[in-house]
């Protein structure tokens, strides 16, 4: 009877073991924080084969403010590559990614435009963005979405986000949530190939 219970108990433990393995495996698969998501239409263009331009999606445009309160478009920037990253003061997450952003930016800000898009509104105002852009220093281009047009276009619900635009302006990858070092050089290489 005693042998019958242990090995019972022991069944029943190597079943839950089991089951719990398998749920771990599917729902860590649905979740990669550090990941980039290349846009599924996306692809280099070759020579060989330009048909596959017009399945590339545009990056759509948007009108946002510099720091002078100019307004300024997505589109003036064509022509270069773009990290396109949307962030808020309040946000834990998109203050842990930024001196990632900053170090990017100094060693390659010549060749690549950053566009941090500050989503002003709600629990975000310019004068707090501004206030802690000051505080810590950043010297990347900030820009603020005064009229939620750059958040409304790419439909923003969560932030941090970060958007990867070639030279030409087609949208290539994305990345949601904190983006570390690794995956930021990831999609730079990407618009940079």
């Amino acid at each position: 009877m005693e042998k019958k219970k242990l090995i019972i108990g022991l069944l029943a433990f190597v079943i839950l073991i089991a089951g719990a393995s398998l749920l771990y495996s599917q729902l860590s698969k649905d979740f990669t924080p550090d990941a980039i998501v290349e846009d599924e239409s996306q692809g280099q263009v070759s020579e060989e084969d330009e048909e596959q331009e017009s399945e590339l999606q545009m990056a759509p445009d948007f009108t946002v403010y510099d720091t002078d309160g100019n307004p300024v478009s997505l589109s003036d920037y064509f022509g270069k590559p773009i990290v396109l990253n949307f962030w808020a003061s309040w946000c834990g997450p998109c203050k842990a990614e930024m001196p990632d952003f900053e170090e990017v930016y100094k060693e390659r800000g010549e060749e690549i435009q950053f566009l941090m898009v500050n989503c002003t509104g709600g629990r975000e105002t310019e004068k707090s963005a501004r206030a802690f852009i000051a505080d810590s220093g950043y010297t990347f281009p900030v820009f603020y979405d005064l009229d939620l047009d750059a958040s409304m276009t790419y439909g923003t619900n969560s932030i941090p986000v970060t958007f990867f635009i070639n030279a030409e302006g087609y949208l290539t990858a994305y990345a949601q949530g904190t983006t570390s070092a690794d995956v930021l050089q990831q999609g730079i290489g990407m618009i940079t190939e």
